[in-house]
């Protein structure tokens, strides 16, 4: 008889503790009801209430920890990388040498300032293409200055020569500008170089329009290469964001109204008032309700009052 009253008001959820202590005072024989009525009495939950009434304690999660998100890994890991904001460079080579030695002279020093302006910058992506015979020895027609910073710059795997061979004493050279914009196209990035390459735009109307908006046209001045700060015009992006793939909006700014304290446009003027205070812009109407402040139940239940005589 124990053990089945046991087992019974075990199933219901109270702990045998409890239920020996009742079943000691009131006696092996006590009928379930008043076994189950001391139990209330004596303040005793099932187990299932208990837990029920016990919230779980709540998770603290340390700041900073790692135990972080894949997204906010893959936040973290491109706001480190700087370098990936930035787009690949690819440079005429032969445009920007033959620019730095004034039309006359192949310069080689040209194209390394090209090179280290970029890299200063932090682009990692630089490349620069130059036909294979300008690896032959300088002649008459065509002199070469510094010819050794174009190895340097190939050992650094930055300068790519561009394919020619020479048929029965003919040199056949392959169309370098064709390398220049096809890769730059490939790789969405921009293209130095101050010629327009007019014979590629109407070839393909894609290329046309990356060649618009993706060269950038340079100088030098003083053996310091230059591009100019707005690459597309005065209406254009600056340099900064003509060069990196996520462009950085300017803040707005505010223009002062030209008739300061005399403009009677009032909240609705679309200019700066430095005297005025910051406030939502309201019709007139609204701000006459607002300074009134008129109840809405004014009015309708109003009843004729009687006085009496």
């Amino acid at each position: 008889v124990h053990h089945s009253k046991l087992d019974f008001f075990c199933k219901l959820g109270y702990s045998k503790q409890d239920i020996c202590k009742v079943l000691e005072n009131l006696g092996q024989e006590a009928l379930e009801d008043d076994v189950l009525k001391e139990l209330i009495r004596m303040g005793s939950k099932p187990q299932a209430l208990e837990s029920q009434a016990q919230p779980a304690p709540p998770k603290l999660i340390a700041r900073g920890s790692c135990s972080t998100s894949p997204v906010s890994q893959w936040l973290g890991g491109d706001e480190s990388d700087s370098s990936s904001h930035l787009r690949p460079i690819v440079i005429d080579g032969s445009n920007v040498a033959m620019s730095h030695g004034n039309k006359e002279v192949f310069s080689c020093w040209g194209i390394r300032l090209a090179v280290d302006w970029f890299r200063e910058r932090g682009h990692t992506y630089i490349k620069v293409f130059v036909p294979l015979w300008r690896k032959e020895p300088p002649r008459q027609d065509s002199p070469i200055a510094d010819q050794h910073i174009l190895e340097e710059l190939e050992k650094q795997s930055i300068l790519v020569y561009t394919p020619s061979r020479k048929v029965k004493g003919k040199r056949v050279v392959c169309y370098d500008d064709r390398y220049i914009v096809k890769v730059a196209y490939e790789k969405d990035g921009i293209i130095v170089s101050n010629d327009h390459y007019r014979d590629l735009q109407n070839e393909n109307p894609e290329w046309k329009w990356f060649i618009e908006q993706r060269l950038l046209m340079y100088s030098f001045v003083s053996n310091r290469f230059m591009p100019p700060d707005d690459p597309l015009g005065r209406h254009g992006p600056t340099l900064n964001n003509f060069l990196s793939k996520k462009p950085v909006l300017p803040e707005p700014t505010w223009q002062p109204c030209p008739y300061g304290k005399k403009c009677t446009y009032g909240n609705k003027c679309k200019f700066y008032h430095p005297e005025r205070p910051h406030q939502a812009q309201l019709s007139v109407a609204d701000e006459l309700r607002a300074k009134i402040k008129v109840p809405g139940g004014l009015g309708k239940e109003e009843e004729p009052c009687t006085h009496s005589p």
